[in-house]
């Protein structure tokens, strides 16, 4: 009598769902990445796009005291947006943009963004 073989057989069933496993893995992986790395970049534009405004803010009241989002935003740059001054005095200032949980600060005038926070 011949048999009809048409179908996998559990160990084929049970490879390809390893290879699949493994392929889901690599791509919620990278899926991850890809989220940070982009939160990262979000916080880090947020505060390039505001330097300018605080350099003009510094030009026009010789100092950085009593800088304000709320400020910056009426008189300098409307469309700024994401960030905090944790301190501003007359020589230099601290702001912090924060997205999904990972904060980047600058303390200017000429220090790099970075997740450490201002001294």
């Amino acid at each position: 009598m011949a048999r009809n073989e048409d179908g996998f057989t559990l160990v084929e069933m049970l490879a390809v769902m390893v290879v699949m496993a493994i392929l889901v893995a690599i791509a919620i992986g990278f899926n991850t990445s890809a989220r940070v790395r982009a939160a990262d970049a979000a916080a880090k534009s947020n505060i390039d796009v505001a330097v300018p405004a605080f350099q003009a803010y510094a030009l026009d009241n010789g100092t950085y005291t009593g800088m304000t989002i709320t400020y910056l935003q009426s008189t300098y740059s409307p469309g700024i947006q994401g960030f905090h001054v944790l301190a501003a005095d007359t020589s230099s200032y601290c702001v912090v943009s924060t997205v999904e949980g990972r904060s980047w600060y600058k303390h200017g005038p000429g220090a790099a963004i970075t997740t450490t926070a201002c001294p």
